[in-house]
Formats: structure tokens, C-alpha cells, sequence
């Protein structure tokens, strides 16, 4: 035999399998052996008739005992125990019929109360047990289906009061038991709404749902057979009336033994669709019917015709209700959808949209009034390392507590808005040259000082505000832009703070812009360039290798300042692409070096500057792999340097690329150490070779200079932690010195040379030249 590894598992055994309340088959076998039980009773041999209905009325008490105990679900078969105590209440009355003396004669006597008594019980479990399906599924108030089931349920009662209780009352030889007998199909009726407002809900018709109306329709129907034969209104025999009450039993047993049964007792979401064309044809039909039988068959008495009259202007104003109803319903989802569309859905404040449109209504009447309208954009700082340190869901909750607080800070003619990630607006209107903006932005920056509390504990995070003004015929579009511009500002100045707009940011922007376009395309126009500075031994000083710094000469603007477009490239993302080109660069050039200067001189390294983009992109990993691969550059001849700030945006990010890269065998660096947060215990979290000092401390040692405390106690530090250390600015002897006296490893600067191509470089790539 055969073994099935992986895949899908065997169909067969599957469904052999499956547990009972996943399987229709049972059902479906059910309902086909009741129907054939059904056909046999109505017109098989007389006989067979009262044997084949025990039969299947026990077969349907059956199948309902089994629904409750396997098949519905734990906490929801109270419904179905109702279905069986209904059903159990309407066997006894048929078998007390049958058995008793004077039960089930025509003649009237006090015996006949007793069955009717437990038909009675009967009709109300049942019609509790529909009513609990009912509610479980928790329609919602304005559902169309109530209004649809009571329309079906006055006309219904209608043709039960027109054509059975009237005709009952005409009679001479009226009896009470004639009259309780006319009401059973009113119970019917009633019986129906319910099945009817769970046929016309939502939440799908599931075949269970079919098999309760089809047994409510046949009870109803048997009913009033039953009650036409009783009050001798129609001549018709008992048998038929019997026959659909077996069928209710079949009908109700299947329905409990399909897997939808569940459905049934389980909350639906209710979805209001079109009217369809049966549903629509089914309420026409119980609307006109009742009132053309009115007028073309006018009442005999007064009773009559007022019930008539009620009865139709009930279905009239069902009708009148339910359009009503419709019409309030869709206002209502005008409403909301008009909400949605105009509100964040995380912290309910407005958004872009609706900020727009208080803006320029805000413009139309500013000039007159003399008002001038100011926007803060607030933009949460480092919000990211939340949401990557935390997860999302902690994320949405700062966002949220921020949402409360902002808006418990303004006053009621205010407006704060939602209209991006972590982006807020506050939209403000007062008098012309007031410096409520100024005033309010400053006291939005007190209120970041206080820590949110949230779920992880207290959480402090920064915010960057940028604030912008206009007056009559404000653009929204245009303040919007212009505020978002004054915060790139305030975070360009260090975060934490505010900054206002002034035309001459509109030019940076612009500027910044084009600069950005050029730049997408300056590697593959080959624009782009590797310059090499070179590092010194101080002991000895000789060379020890060179940093590779990414130049750009633009045919039209020129040489561009790396201080202009490394940002933003930063910000782009086209770093990461330029980075890996720079670092490929770099390394080709030192390899062919390393040939030129032959096996027996000194092996030179080639530091390359890594972003925090570059970083994150865990890419970076494999590039280097790859370099080092096809250049045969030796591992230990590769630096890679990475900012303080970088890193510390996102630590544990960074520190698992980090020890892939040192598990390679290449040396990390600290560029620019001291500027950021110069902290021992982290520095001893990285696993870094190299410190470079910053150049700012480096400009005034041997001078007595106020940073040479702090110098000496890096170095101090460093060696302790046996890594090296690269002084970078060196400009004058005097700087070399001392840098030397007190122990520094190498040095970079102007003292040494500029950054060049390397064909200007040849005097340090000969290996007997000793600068």
C-alpha cells in the first residue's frame, strides 16, 4: 500500500474522518429517507399509514436528540434543546390523542383540552427556541428584516382571520373548542415571523435555515387543514393534515443534523443588500392581496370590516415604515461613511481631508475678519525605533495617547488632526500678527516632556513642530506644505524644537528637489567618484591605508558638497545603491595597490563610510562577501565606519549586522566619536577595532585647548578596551605631536594631504616613500 509523504492528505479518509458536525451527509440521507418515508405515508397502503408515521415522527425526535448532544456547539444548544422539548410537547399531544378516550373524537368534551393543552406548549417552546436563534444572531435595529417579517406575518393573519375565524364565527353551532381550534394557525403565523425574519437576516441562508421554514410552512399549512376539517368550513379528510405534520418532524430533524445548525445560534454580521426580485415580489404580494380581498369582498359585520381595515393599514404602514426606515438607515451610512472618509480610523481625530476644507473655509472669511490662520505640523521624533523595539500595536497606543493629549490642549474653535503615520496638525485661527502659534507650539514641546503611560511602562518620546501662517485666501494645499517644510527645519536643528516657515525655505525645498533629481542620476551617468585620504602610522609615519570618500561633480552645478548630498541621499535611499558602488570602488582600487606594492610591503587597509541605511538593509552582509570575494581583498584590509547616532537609532538592529560583518573578518569603526552619545557601555556592546576621534576635538591639542581633557581620557579608555584609535583633522605638526605623545595610533588630515584620485597618490603608494 502505498505511503502519502507530504501533500494533501487522502480525501477519502478525510470525510470518513471528519467529525459529525463538519459532514452533511448525514443530513442529507436523512432528509431523503424522510421523504420517502413522507411519499409512503400519503399515499401508500392504509395500512402502513399509522406504523410509517411513528416511525417517522420517533426517526425526527431522534435526529433532534442528536443535534443537541453532538451536534450543537458547547454553550449554544439551548435553542435546539426548545426545537426538542417542542417537539417532544407535540408527540404527546398526538399520542394522547390517539390513546386517550374522547381526545381526538369530534365531539366536543373537557378530554380535548388535554392534547390541546400540550399542542399548546408546544407552539410556545417552539416559538422560543426561534426567537433565541433569533436573537443570537443579534439582527441589528434597523434590519430590514423585522419590517419584511411582519408584512409576511399580517397578511398571513389576515387570510387566517378571512377565511377561518370569520367563516367559524358565522356558524350557528358555534363552539369554544371551534374557536381555540382557529387560532392554532395564527400561532402558525406567529411561528413564521420569527423563521421569516431569520430567513430574510443576514449572515447567509444556510440549509438548516431552509429546513426551518419549509417545517414552519408546513406546520402552518397542516394547521389549517386541520382547523377547515375541525370547524367544519371545508370538507377535507384528516390525512393530509397529518402528512405535513410528519414532514415538520423530517424537516426539523434534518435541519438539526446539518453542520449549519451552528450558524443558526452564532452572530451574524448583517449585510443590507438591493432588494431582490422574489423578495420584492413576495412583499407586493402580501401588501396588494389583503387589500384587494377587502374591497372585492366587503365585509359582512362591522367586526369584520374593522379588522380588515386595521389589518390593512397595518401592512400599509409597514410598508410606509420600512421605506422610512431605509431612507433614515442610509442617511445614517452617508454619515458614516462621510466619517470614515474625514476621520483617522486609529485615533478618530480628522484628517488631511477634513483639514483641508476647514482651511479654506477657514480663508474665506479670514481676510475680512482680520484672522490669520496658523498650522503646526507635529511630527513624532525616532517613532520608528518605537514601533521596531516595541511592535505596532504599542506604537498605536503612543499614537493614540498622543491624540489626547494634543486635543485636551486646545480650545473648542481649534482643530487637531491625524494626517500621517506619525504626522499631527494643529490648525488654529486668531487675530492677525498674534504669536499664539509661537506660544502654543512651545507649550506642545512641555507637554513631550512628561512620559506617556502606556502598556510597556512610561515612554518618553520628542516631537519636531514646524509652523506656518497665512491670511485671507489661504491655500490649504500650500500652508500644509509649507508647515511640513518649517518642521524638516526644526528637525535639521536637532529635533525637539519648533521652527517657522519663511519663504526662503520654499527655496531650499526647491533646491533640495532638483538636487535630489540630479542625483538619481549621477551614477549612471558617471558622475560620481572615489577620492582616498590617507591614514598615517604615527609611530613611524608611514602609510597605513586611505578613506574612501564618495565625490560628485555635476556637469552643470559643479563639485557638490558631500555635506549637501550625502543627506539626501540618506533620505532616499539611493545611499544604499552608491554605498555598495563606493565600497566595490574602494576595494578594486586597493587590491590593484596591493599588487603595485608588490608581497613584501606593508598591507594597507581602505575604510568606507556605512549609513544607517546601508545598515538596515541587511543586504550589506552579502555585498561585502562578494567584494572581498572578487577582488581577493584580504578581510583584515576592509574597514567599514559607522556613526554613533547611527547605530544608537536602532541598536538591535544594527548589532546583529554588525557581528555578521565582524564574523567575515573585516575591522569596524566609530567615525566621529564624541559628537553622539560617547557612552563606554555601549562601546563595549559593538563589536568594533577602531575609534576615530572627531576633528572637533582634535582642533586645538597641543595649544592647551579645553578638549584635551577629553582626548587624553579617550585614548585613556580605548586602550584600556585594546582598540585603536585615528585622530582625524590633523592640520599641523604641533596637533601630530602631541596626538603622538599621548599614544593615538594614526591620523588624518590636511597635514598629510587632502582627499584624491588615485592617480595623485602615487608618492604614498610607493612602498619606499616614508611621509
Amino acid at each position: 500500500m502505498p505511503v502519502r509523504v507530504g501533500g494533501d492528505p487522502d480525501p477519502l479518509s478525510s470525510a470518513r474522518t471528519a467529525p459529525p458536525w463538519r459532514s452533511t451527509r448525514p443530513a442529507w440521507i436523512f432528509l431523503a429517507a424522510g421523504g420517502v418515508l413522507v411519499a409512503l405515508a400519503a399515499v401508500g397502503p392504509v395500512s402502513l399509514r399509522d406504523p410509517l408515521m411513528t416511525l417517522g415522527l420517533l426517526a425526527g425526535l431522534g435526529a433532534m436528540t442528536y443535534a443537541v448532544w453532538r451536534m450543537a456547539q458547547p454553550g449554544h444548544g439551548g435553542p435546539w434543546r426548545l426545537m426538542l422539548g417542542a417537539a417532544t410537547s407535540f408527540l404527546v399531544a398526538i399520542v394522547i390523542r390517539g390513546v386517550v378516550p374522547g381526545a381526538g373524537g369530534s365531539t366536543p368534551n373537557l378530554m380535548m383540552i388535554l392534547p390541546n393543552t400540550f399542542a399548546l406548549l408546544g407552539y410556545v417552546l417552539m416559538g422560543c427556541s426561534l426567537a433565541a436563534m433569533l436573537r443570537r444572531r443579534r439582527a441589528q435595529e434597523d434590519d430590514p428584516a423585522r419590517i419584511d417579517a411582519l408584512v409576511v406575518a399580517m397578511a398571513a393573519t389576515f387570510m387566517c382571520w378571512t377565511y377561518l375565524i370569520v367563516p367559524t364565527m358565522a356558524q350557528s353551532d358555534l363552539t369554544a373548542m371551534r374557536v381555540a381550534n382557529s387560532f392554532f394557525p395564527i400561532l402558525d403565523v406567529v411561528l413564521l415571523v420569527f423563521a421569516a425574519q431569520l430567513g430574510f437576516s443576514g449572515g447567509g441562508r444556510q440549509p438548516a435555515l431552509w429546513l426551518l421554514i419549509l417545517a414552519m410552512s408546513a406546520m402552518f399549512t397542516g394547521d389549517m387543514i386541520y382547523a377547515l376539517r375541525e370547524d367544519g368550513l371545508a370538507n377535507l379528510p384528516q390525512h393530509p393534515a397529518d402528512v405535513l405534520f410528519l414532514a415538520t418532524f423530517i424537516f426539523v430533524g434534518a435541519a438539526g443534523l446539518h453542520p449549519s445548525m451552528r450558524n443558526l445560534t452564532e452572530p451574524q454580521q448583517i449585510v443590507v443588500k438591493d432588494l431582490g426580485k422574489v423578495r420584492t415580489t413576495l412583499i407586493a404580494l402580501m401588501v396588494v392581496g389583503p387589500n384587494l380581498i377587502t374591497i372585492v369582498q366587503p365585509a359582512h359585520s362591522m367586526l369584520t370590516g374593522i379588522v380588515n381595515a386595521v389589518l390593512c393599514s397595518g401592512l400599509i404602514l409597514a410598508v410606509f415604515a420600512r421605506v422610512v426606515r431605509a431612507n433614515n438607515s442610509r442617511a445614517r451610512a452617508e454619515q458614516a461613511t462621510r466619517r470614515r472618509a474625514t476621520h483617522d480610523a486609529l485615533t478618530d481625530l480628522p484628517n488631511r481631508e477634513l483639514l483641508a476644507e476647514t482651511i479654506t473655509e477657514w480663508g474665506d472669511r479670514a481676510a475680512d475678519e482680520q484672522q490669520e490662520i496658523s498650522l503646526l505640523f507635529i511630527d513624532l521624533d525616532r517613532f520608528k525605533m518605537v514601533n521596531d523595539h516595541w511592535g505596532h500595536q504599542v506604537g498605536d497606543e503612543l499614537l493614540c495617547a498622543v491624540a489626547s493629549r494634543l486635543s485636551a490642549q486646545i480650545r473648542g474653535e481649534d482643530l487637531v488632526c491625524r494626517i500621517g503615520g506619525d504626522e499631527f496638525v494643529i490648525a488654529l485661527s486668531s487675530p492677525s500678527h498674534s504669536a499664539l502659534a509661537e506660544s502654543f507650539a512651545d507649550r506642545v514641546l512641555d507637554e513631550f516632556t512628561r512620559p506617556f503611560e502606556l502598556s510597556v511602562g512610561n515612554v518618553v518620546i520628542s516631537a519636531s513642530i514646524g509652523v506656518a501662517k497665512a491670511h485671507g485666501g489661504a491655500r490649504a494645499l500650500e500652508l500644509i506644505r509649507d508647515a511640513d517644510t518649517a518642521m524638516y527645519k526644526a528637525k535639521g536643528n536637532g529635533r525637539n524644537a519648533y521652527a517657522l516657515f519663511d519663504t526662503s525655505l520654499r527655496d531650499e525645498v526647491r533646491d533640495r528637489m532638483n538636487l535630489e533629481q540630479a542625483l538619481r542620476s549621477a551614477l549612471p551617468r558617471g558622475e560620481l567618484a572615489v577620492h582616498f585620504q590617507p591614514i598615517v602610522d604615527l609611530t613611524n609615519g608611514q602609510i597605513d591605508g586611505f578613506e574612501a570618500l564618495m565625490r560628485w561633480n555635476h556637469p552643470t552645478l559643479g563639485a557638490v558638497s558631500p555635506v549637501d548630498f550625502i543627506p539626501v541621499a540618506e533620505e532616499t535611499g539611493l545611499i544604499v545603491e552608491s554605498g555598495a558602488w563606493l565600497l566595490r570602488t574602494a576595494a578594486a582600487q586597493l587590491a590593484a595597490w596591493t599588487v603595485q606594492r608588490g608581497p613584501d610591503a606593508r598591507r594597507l587597509h581602505v575604510s568606507v563610510n556605512v549609513s544607517v541605511r546601508q545598515l538596515r538593509d541587511r543586504a550589506i552582509v552579502d555585498i561585502v562577501r562578494d567584494v572581498l570575494a572578487d577582488t581577493g581583498l584580504g578581510a583584515d584590509q576592509l574597514w567599514l565606519e559607522i556613526t554613533e547616532s547611527g547605530v544608537m537609532e536602532d541598536l538591535e538592529t544594527a548589532l546583529v549586522t554588525l557581528l555578521e560583518l565582524r564574523d567575515l573578518g573585516i575591522t569596524l569603526c566609530i567615525d566621529d566619536f564624541g559628537t553622539g552619545y560617547s557612552s563606554l557601555s555601549y562601546l563595549n556592546r559593538l563589536p568594533v577595532g577602531i575609534v576615530k576621534i572627531d576633528r572637533s576635538f582634535v582642533r586645538h591639542v597641543g595649544e592647551n585647548g579645553p578638549n584635551e581633557p577629553i582626548v587624553r581620557a579617550v585614548l585613556a579608555m580605548t586602550r584600556a578596551m585594546n582598540l585603536r584609535v585615528v585622530a582625524e583633522g590633523v592640520e599641523t605638526e604641533l596637533q601630530r605631536d602631541w596626538l603622538r605623545e599621548q599614544g593615538c595610533d594614526l591620523a588624518q588630515g590636511w597635514l598629510y594631504g587632502k582627499a584624491e584620485l588615485p592617480e595623485n597618490l602615487e608618492p604614498w603608494i610607493r612602498p619606499q616613500v616614508i611621509a
